[in-house]
C-alpha cells in the first residue's frame, strides 16, 4: 500500500507539473492536429495547377483550343505568355515556372503530320514528380474540330525534361535536404543557447556586463555560421561523390544563399530561446517547426500543388526560399542575380528575427 501510495504521489506531481507548463501541454494537442492537417490537406500526390507558361507562336482557332484544353485539364496554370522558346527555359531556369508549353508556327499542319509532334511541353525535370505529371499530358482528352486530329492527338506531344532527363531521384533530393539539414542544425543550437545561460545560472553574470541585447545575440550566432558553411561544404562533397549530384551553377552564389539561409535560421533558433524556459522546450518548439519546414517547403512535394492555404505557411518558411536557391544555382544553372526575390526575403527574416528576439531578450532583463 505504501508503494502505491509513493507512486501516486509521483503521479500526480508529474501531472500537475505538466498541467502547469503551457507550453508542453499545447504541444501534447498541438503536434498530432498539426500532423494530421498536413498530411490530410497540405500533402497531395495527385500533384495539379503546376506553373506554366506558354509560347502560342501560331495564333491560330486550332492552337487557342489547344490552350484551352490545356488549361482545363487542371494539370497546369498558364500564368504567363511568352513569345519564343528562349523567353520559356528563361521562365524554368529562375523557377518562376514548371512547364513551358511551346505551340511552333506551323502547329495546324504538325497536327495533321503523323510524323512529327506539334508541340512541345519543357520541364522543370529537376523533379521527378513534375515530369511525371506533364506526361500525363500526353494522353489528355483534346476535342480538335478534325477527324485527323483527333486520331494524331497520341502523338501531338513531345516532352522535353531539362536539368535531370535521367529522372535520378538524388538529383532532387539532395539541394533539398540540405536545407533540412541546415535548418535542423542551426536552429537546435541556437534555440537552447539562452536556455542554457539561463539553466546554468549564467545569464545573471551577462546581465550585469555591459555587452547589449544586440551584441549579445550577434555573438552567440556568429561562431555557428562558420559550423554551418562547414556542414554545407560536407553535404555537397558527399553529394558530389556518392550520388553524382552537380553543382552547374557558381559555388560563390551556393555559399552566399547558404549563409543567408543559417542566419535566418540562426535568428529564428535565438528567437525559440526568448520565448522558452527551459531545453526541453526549446527542443519541442524545434521539432514543432521542423515538421512543416520538411512538407510545406518543396522539398518532398511539389510547391504548386499544395492548397493555397499550405502554399500560404509555406512561404512564410526560411527552408521554402532556400530550396528555390539551391536547385536554382546547383541544377539549373541559375545565377543568383536572376533569384534575389528568396535571398532577399531570408536577408529581411534575418532582420526581423534577430530584432524581436533582441527586443524579448531585453524585457526578460528588466
Amino acid at each position: 500500500m505504501k508503494s502505491l501510495s509513493r507512486l501516486g504521489a509521483i503521479i500526480k506531481k508529474e501531472v500537475l507539473q505538466l498541467s502547469r507548463d503551457r507550453l508542453t501541454f499545447g504541444m501534447v494537442f498541438g503536434l498530432p492536429i498539426i500532423q494530421i492537417l498536413l498530411f490530410g490537406y497540405a500533402i497531395n500526390t495527385d500533384v495539379r495547377n503546376l506553373k506554366t507558361a506558354v509560347a502560342n507562336q501560331a495564333g491560330t482557332h486550332l492552337s487557342q483550343q489547344f490552350v484551352a484544353d490545356l488549361r482545363a485539364s487542371q494539370v497546369v496554370r498558364i500564368i504567363a505568355a511568352v513569345e519564343t522558346a528562349d523567353a520559356l527555359e528563361s521562365l524554368l531556369r529562375r523557377g518562376e515556372i514548371s512547364i513551358g508549353v511551346l505551340i511552333p508556327a506551323d502547329f495546324d499542319r504538325r497536327v495533321a503530320d503523323k510524323n512529327r509532334a506539334a508541340v512541345n511541353i519543357l520541364v522543370d525535370g529537376s523533379d521527378p514528380t513534375i515530369l511525371s505529371v506533364a506526361n500525363r499530358l500526353r494522353s489528355m482528352p483534346i476535342a480538335f474540330d478534325s477527324a485527323p486530329a483527333r486520331e494524331q492527338r497520341q502523338d501531338l506531344i513531345e516532352i522535353r525534361p531539362y536539368y535531370n532527363p535521367e529522372r535520378r531521384t538524388p538529383v532532387n533530393i539532395v539541394p533539398g535536404l540540405m536545407g533540412v539539414i541546415l535548418m535542423m542544425t542551426m536552429m537546435l543550437f541556437t534555440a537552447v543557447a539562452i536556455v542554457r545561460e539561463r539553466e546554468r545560472g549564467n545569464l545573471e553574470l551577462l546581465i550585469n556586463t555591459p555587452v547589449s541585447s544586440a551584441e549579445l545575440m550577434i555573438g552567440k550566432v556568429t561562431p555557428y555560421i562558420a559550423i554551418g558553411l562547414f556542414q554545407l561544404a560536407i553535404i555537397l562533397a558527399v553529394g558530389q561523390l556518392l550520388f553524382d549530384v552537380p553543382i552547374r551553377g557558381s559555388v560563390v552564389d551556393l555559399y552566399i544563399a547558404g549563409s543567408a539561409f543559417i542566419a535566418a535560421n540562426l535568428a529564428l533558433g535565438l528567437l525559440i530561446s526568448t520565448v522558452t524556459n527551459t531545453q526541453f522546450q526549446a527542443m519541442q518548439m524545434t521539432v514543432f517547426i521542423l515538421m512543416p519546414s520538411i512538407l510545406l517547403s518543396g522539398f518532398m512535394f511539389p510547391f504548386d500543388g499544395m492548397p493555397v492555404v499550405a502554399q500560404y505557411i509555406g512561404e512564410v518558411l526560411p527552408t521554402t526560399h532556400f530550396i528555390r536557391l539551391t536547385r536554382g544555382i546547383m541544377l539549373r544553372e541559375a545565377p543568383l542575380g536572376e533569384l534575389t526575390k528568396d535571398l532577399y526575403y531570408l536577408i529581411g527574416f534575418t532582420l526581423i528575427a534577430m530584432t524581436i528576439a533582441a527586443k524579448r531578450f531585453t524585457k526578460r532583463l528588466d
